[in-house]
């Protein structure tokens, strides 16, 4: 069994950053490929980012590209989503979640374990 927990969560200015974080427990967190993915209300869970467990290579979604990034700390057990230039269409809840597998899925289906997730609301 894998237990994750995020955090980092707030409020934040259209324009502001947040990183977010996420850490997992097991002794074996750099075997799991790990992902980041978002709900607003009314609309399905999206994929986010997410990282490769072999090599930390990452892989986003066109609407973060280029703001977000993803990266892990295998020794801490833990993943970040750092997020820059924060939009309020940005603002949803945002979970990580570990993958059995390789590369880095992008299909909530092919994700085993999740967090509870945490709150990013983004005014303008």
């Amino acid at each position: 069994q894998v237990q994750l927990v995020e955090s980092g969560g707030g409020l934040v200015q259209a324009g502001g950053s947040l990183r977010l974080s996420c850490t997992a427990s097991g002794r074996t967190f750099n075997r799991y490929p790990m992902g980041w993915f978002r709900q607003a209300p009314g609309k399905e869970r999206d994929f986010v980012a997410g990282t490769s467990w072999s090599d930390g290579s990452a892989y986003y979604a066109e609407f973060v590209k280029g703001r977000f990034t993803a990266s892990r700390d295998n020794a801490k057990n833990t993943v970040y989503l750092q997020m820059n230039s924060l939009k309020p269409e940005d603002t949803a809840i945002y979970y990580c979640a570990a993958a059995v597998g390789l590369g880095i899925p992008r299909r909530a289906y092919e994700y085993s374990y999740w967090g509870q997730g945490t709150q990013v609301t983004v005014s303008s």
